[in-house]
């Protein structure tokens, strides 16, 4: 006979608890009842850490601020292009030096810092200047309204990188190429042969001359023609970067490195630019011009081959010696003044009168007067520093190849 049901009250809660698990698996239990989540960790391939400072601070009326964290150096100066001497600079209590240079003129300055002796680029500071034997830091100053140096929402140019094996020189060698805006391959152009000065590469003139934006901004303005614009390695022998500064005492190797480099700019740089790109075959649209070191091979190149260059630019030309040029130059004599007076449209000689080289260019112009020649002289405030030398490439590229 069977029994009648009577509930057991255990069983009765063992069920309750049994559904009240199962629904916390299947609906979100109450807030209180989870453990709280763990934050995502950061992607970030480094610790995340605040922006870096800007460096150098620049002010609207171009005074600049430097800072660099050294807090245990004893002794840290500024080296600033442009200025004469090192600046000073101050420890603050956190171990941050600084010094606030007033002033400055619109121009790129380059600069690094002298750290108990030891050159420190800015680490804020991605900016730089190559050479051979050093890099610094690079910065701008802009003008107001901009300088001609400065990039412009105008058509722009082209700059081309060849590479090619120089046998006279015995290395790999290279050279730079601008063409100008809407340029045209079946359209003839002047030509501009542009040389770095010592210790910089090809790459000097559009790094830091900014020859390609001078250019761009002259033609949009209406101020220069398009040409074309060729800026090839300028050594004749790199024994002259191996051996360092002290190549300049050694008289047979800068005439060596000189003819060295004439010869490959004549009979390899030259030749192959114009199977490569539409050159002008008159020598009135050929101009050769340079910087220091760069400015003394521009007047060997130039004067000694006035069939080929009819414009011929020296800025600040250093490596031409104090004496004797008739050695140089045995082309130019009293007899030829005149001659080669007719075939130069512009003959610029120019330098700062800060520049340790002012004195021998003043010699040297002096010279080329008593052959009967007349140079464009150009007498500026400044030192043998690149504010100098964009300035001139201004002014002489608005001279060449002018219609008469």
């Amino acid at each position: 006979m069977s029994q009648p049901f009577s509930p057991d009250p255990l069983s009765g809660f063992s069920g309750f608890i049994l559904a009240t698990i199962l629904s916390c698996s299947i609906w979100a239990c109450p807030a209180h009842a989870q453990v709280a989540a763990k934050p995502a960790e950061s992607a970030a391939p480094v610790p995340l850490a605040p922006a870096p400072p800007v460096s150098p601070q620049l002010q609207p009326d171009g005074t600049v601020i430097f800072q660099l964290a050294m807090p245990n150096a004893a002794k840290v100066e500024l080296h600033l292009e442009g200025t004469k001497d090192p600046v000073p600079m101050t420890k603050s209590a956190d171990g941050t030096w600084s010094v606030t240079v007033p002033g400055l003129a619109p121009q790129y300055y380059s600069y690094s810092f002298k750290v108990d002796g030891t050159d420190v680029l800015d680490p804020h500071n991605v900016t730089l200047k190559p050479s051979f034997f050093s890099v610094q830091n690079v910065f701008l100053v802009p003008g107001h309204p901009p300088m001609a140096w400065e990039p412009a929402n105008v058509p722009h140019g082209v700059v081309h990188h060849h590479y090619y094996r120089s046998n006279i020189v015995g290395i790999n060698s290279e050279y730079y190429v601008y063409t100008p805006p809407n340029f045209e391959s079946k359209k003839k152009y002047p030509v501009l042969y542009l040389l770095h000065g010592y210790s910089d590469d090809p790459s000097a003139w559009t790094s830091m001359g900014k020859a390609n934006v001078i250019l761009d901004n002259l033609i949009a303005q209406g101020k220069a023609r398009p040409m074309i614009v060729v800026m090839p390695l300028g050594y004749g022998t790199m024994d002259m970067i191996t051996r360092g500064w002290t190549a300049w005492r050694d008289p047979e190797l800068v005439i060596r490195n000189f003819t060295r480099f004439s010869d490959a700019l004549l009979q390899e740089v030259m030749p192959l630019v114009k199977q490569q790109y539409p050159i002008s075959d008159k020598s009135q649209e050929h101009a050769i011009a340079g910087l220091s070191m760069g400015g003394a091979e521009s007047l060997l190149v130039g004067l000694n081959h006035t069939s080929d260059f009819a414009y011929v630019g020296a800025f600040s030309a250093g490596g031409l010696g104090q004496g004797n040029y008739d050695p140089s130059f045995p082309g130019i004599t009293a007899q030829s003044g005149a001659e080669i007076k007719g075939k130069l449209r512009v003959l610029w000689i120019a330098c700062g009168t800060e520049d340790g080289l002012f004195p021998a260019n003043q010699k040297f112009i002096t010279w080329l007067k008593e052959k009967g020649l007349e140079p464009t002289t150009i007498q500026t405030p400044g030192m043998h520093a690149w504010m100098v030398w964009r300035e001139n490439l201004t002014n002489f590229a608005s001279l060449l190849f002018q219609l008469r």
